[in-house]
């Protein structure tokens, strides 16, 4: 039986589908690629089925691989390196390091000062020709053609027993988005059947084969004019050991223990032991040596059996060695029970082994490498290198020069670590394409050219939401976080939120793209920062890195509110034109610096954060200092990370969602279930990519409601609308108050400053008290709360158990967070929230 794309098929049906495999390939590539995400996911599920003892899944797998008659111990080791291979957090960090990114396939700007965009996207049809003595090869090609974004087509062995496709099939199965298994198509055939093997490359892109110069150059033929070749072909590789380790007992264990683990079938098993020395003496006693420590570490062991024609090999080798020993030229020592074979040889030209526990003890003096083994180069592969640290370090760089692709010790040799370059290439950019798109001035806040076409947004996990209140539920496992922030605490206790470092630099990057699309330049602005600083509070250190990802002019002054003289005119002496930082600071830079900056007029963008400006705060900025832009820089959170971006035609409160990082649910304020178009409900985020700490379902503690109209901007995301926070309505007395309707009061009076609520008691009545900055408020601002908030007026009108008061105050006497500077809207002091 054969796999193709969901469905199990056999000889018939499949070779009917070979005809309409180009077809196939045409209509597959003509949609968006799954992502590397889905397949994570897919990997992750399975992953955990494979190391479950009890699951049918490893149940079924493991019995198609003892159909292949595999020895026990090779049955067991292969299900230990599909787990380790299918873990999410090493399959994460393979295509962060050889793609980039975890959205290879989206085309964004590598340097956000050119309008060029570049991206990593399938090669296309891709075959994999597995090799039939590795059972897992092919089905881990396969996966990592899918990671790459390609429909893949698998050419198993005629010996294989369904395990590939088995595998495969279990894959496909594990991925809620069900994308995969269109891009997955397993033939299982001997390589006599050369109609299919034409038929499956004839509209292949690329081609994946493993083996032999002769099974490489026959899998070369078949492939049309054009078609990249992408071939594992044979290796060797040997230990080298100098002069004060080969008497070492270890390190003679060390390398008998990696000739013995596979019986050498590894191209990173040691076939040759090469010694630094030219004394054919020293030559055969350390064979001599080798042969009793390959002997007590080989019974630990039951090798493999091999093939008559195997044996037929390592016979003749045998044999011919031994005839030279009449020369002097060699010495054999051999198991009496067939179990290995050293033999030594006095010429220092590198050689095959006939592998099976078969090792050659040869010479090469460290002068004589670069003559002996660089003609060798393509074969070279792995080196188990013992010697002093001077001596390694000399000796590795020597052996990379004349073309050894990695570097170990002995003992390591099949060991290898997350993310290595396989035969010295990465394999997902050998089964991609990089590509670029050269743009105009047109495209000069475009981040990514994606979004003009449409958005690719992540289903959100079937797990509960978490309250802001229970943030801490979602750090269970902080293994991997490596940076830590406090949330400002402006609407609660400062949390401690955590990232990995993959995790910052991904935000810092999505909030330059953000920056970018709010119309921040980085070829021409010259940015000061003035966010708050210290206190593992975030603010300023993330938009150091967001303008430094910009390769923006950057002023890192930070928030002064003490000193806001010295901060204007240290704008006006650096010809500072943009500012980023709170709008409560920034505002209050203005009023106090108002001679200063007034007078200058340069400052011509404001970028602001954590807080909002009130449309009469924007009117004065605008006509009195001559401000022309004042955008959201990034609406985000410390425990979300950036959560959406503003663009040149955004409304005030309203932006795009970071579909990169984010899918974002609006939920009813009471029920947790999707809100109607335009209603207005809780917001509720999922990071997909972040590491440090799950994000699954997190309400962020906002309000807001989707924007269906399409943007002017052209882009394709999602919008949103912020309406506020949780916290923004407050019950005193019989009634529920909304700090918004206070904020829309003032502003209608004609304030501009700030404006904070006070609950408080006094004796058995509740005490409201608005504050107001020192200066700004008029004398009669009760009243006009009053005449503008009717709920305001209707409850002191029906009860008198609350009071309410306006209370001028400097505005550094305002409670304000202490990481973030941000204002605290509402503050409850009455005992009962204490």
């Amino acid at each position: 039986m054969h796999y193709w794309q969901g469905e199990w098929v056999d000889d018939e049906a499949a070779d009917k589908r070979l005809d309409t495999l180009a077809d196939c390939a045409q209509r597959v590539l003509a949609g968006p690629p799954p992502g590397p995400l889905a397949v994570l996911n897919a990997c992750d599920r399975l992953g955990r089925e494979l190391r479950d003892p009890a699951s049918p899944v490893r149940e079924r797998l493991m019995a198609r691989l003892r159909e292949w008659d595999l020895p026990e111990d090779e049955v067991q080791r292969t299900f230990t390196d599909l787990a380790a291979a299918l873990d999410r957090e090493a399959l994460e960090r393979k295509v962060l390091r050889e793609l980039g990114d975890l959205d290879p396939a989206r085309l964004v700007r590598f340097d956000l000062r050119e309008p060029v965009f570049e991206a990593w996207v399938p090669v296309g049809l891709l075959v994999h020709f597995a090799p039939g003595n590795a059972p897992a090869a092919g089905a881990l090609s396969a996966l990592e053609g899918l990671l790459a974004g390609n429909l893949n087509v698998v050419k198993a062995s005629g010996d294989d027993s369904s395990f590939t496709g088995e595998l495969l099939a279990a894959l496909a199965e594990q991925d809620v988005t069900g994308t995969l298994a269109e891009r997955l198509i397993v033939l299982r055939c001997p390589s006599s059947r050369r109609d299919w093997l034409l038929r499956m490359c004839e509209p292949a892109d690329a081609a994946a084969a493993w083996g032999g110069e002769e099974a490489i150059a026959a899998v070369a033929e078949l492939l049309p004019a054009g078609c990249r070749l992408v071939d594992w072909g044979p290796k060797l590789s040997f230990a080298y050991l100098t002069a004060d380790t080969w008497s070492d007992g270890e390190t003679l264990a060390a390398v008998a223990a990696d000739v013995c683990r596979l019986d050498q079938q590894a191209c990173s098993s040691p076939q040759v032991v090469y010694l630094d020395t030219a004394d054919e003496a020293e030559v055969f006693a350390v064979a001599e040596r080798f042969a009793a420590v390959l002997a007590e570490v080989g019974a630990k062991t039951q090798p493999r059996e091999p093939s008559q024609q195997e044996w037929a090999e390592i016979t003749n080798t045998v044999v011919v060695t031994d005839l030279e020993q009449h020369l002097g030229l060699t010495k054999v020592i051999v198991d009496p029970d067939g179990g290995w074979r050293v033999l030594a040889d006095t010429r220092s030209a590198l050689r095959a082994s006939p592998l099976y526990r078969t090792v050659w003890v040869k010479p090469l003096p460290r002068e004589k490498i670069a003559a002996v083994l660089r003609p060798m180069r393509r074969y070279l592969q792995t080196v188990g290198l013992a010697a002093n640290r001077p001596d390694t370090a000399a000796l590795a760089r020597l052996l990379v020069g004349v073309g050894a692709q990695r570097i170990t010790v002995p003992g390591e040799m099949l060991s290898s670590y997350h993310g290595e370059p396989h035969d010295g290439v990465y394999a997902l950019q050998r089964y991609s394409r990089r590509v670029d798109v050269q743009l105009d001035e047109r495209f000069h806040t475009d981040a990514c050219l994606d979004d003009l076409i449409g958005a690719r947004e992540l289903l959100a996990p079937r797990v509960p939401i978490t309250g802001k209140g229970e943030f801490e539920q979602l750090q269970g496992d902080l293994s991997r976080a490596d940076v830590f922030f406090h949330s400002g605490g402006s609407s609660g206790a400062p949390k401690l939120s955590a990232f990995s470092w993959d995790d910052y630099h991904e935000h810092m990057r999505f909030g330059a793209e953000g920056l970018l699309a709010a119309g921040l330049d980085p070829r021409t602005d010259r940015v000061m920062n003035l966010f708050y600083a210290g206190h593992l509070y975030g603010g300023f250190t993330s938009f150091f890195s967001t303008l430094e990802v910009m390769g923006a002019k950057q002023f890192p002054m930070g928030a002064q509110p003490a000193a806001q003289l010295e901060v204007a005119r240290s704008i006006v002496d650096h010809r500072v034109d943009t500012l980023v930082g709170m709008p409560s600071n920034l505002f209050g830079l203005f009023i106090e610096g108002a001679e200063i900056l007034g007078a200058y007029r340069g400052v011509r963008k404001i970028f602001y954060g954590g807080e909002h400006f009130s449309q009469r705060q924007r009117e004065v900025l605008t006509e009195q200092f001559g401000v022309e832009v004042i955008r959201s820089a990034v609406y985000g959170s410390v425990d979300g990370g950036p959560l959406g971006y503003q663009c040149e035609h955004s409304p005030n409160r309203v932006h795009h969602l970071f579909t990169g990082v984010h899918t974002l649910e609006i939920v009813d304020a009471e029920r947790d279930e999707p809100v109607g178009p335009g209603q207005t409900g809780r917001l509720v985020f999922t990071a997909h990519t972040r590491r440090g700490q799950r994000l699954d379902r997190y309400e962020i503690g906002d309000l807001g409601r989707w924007l269906a109209e399409p943007c002017p901007c052209g882009r394709r995301t999602p919008r949103f609308e912020l309406l506020g926070r949780t916290g923004d309505v407050f019950r005193i007395g019989p009634n529920f108050l909304n700090y918004r309707r206070f904020v829309a009061v003032a502003e209608d009076f004609g304030y501009t400053g700030a404006l904070q609520i006070v609950l408080g008691e006094n004796g058995g009545r509740e005490r409201l008290t608005i504050r107001l900055e020192q200066g700004h408020a008029p004398e009669d601002a009760v009243d006009r709360f009053f005449a503008g908030y009717e709920d305001l007026r209707t409850m002191l009108d029906l009860t008198d158990v609350v009071s309410v008061h306006v209370q001028p105050l400097p505005v550094n006497e305002f409670d304000h967070a202490a990481s973030s500077g941000k204002l605290r809207a509402v503050v409850d002091t009455r005992t009962r929230n204490i």
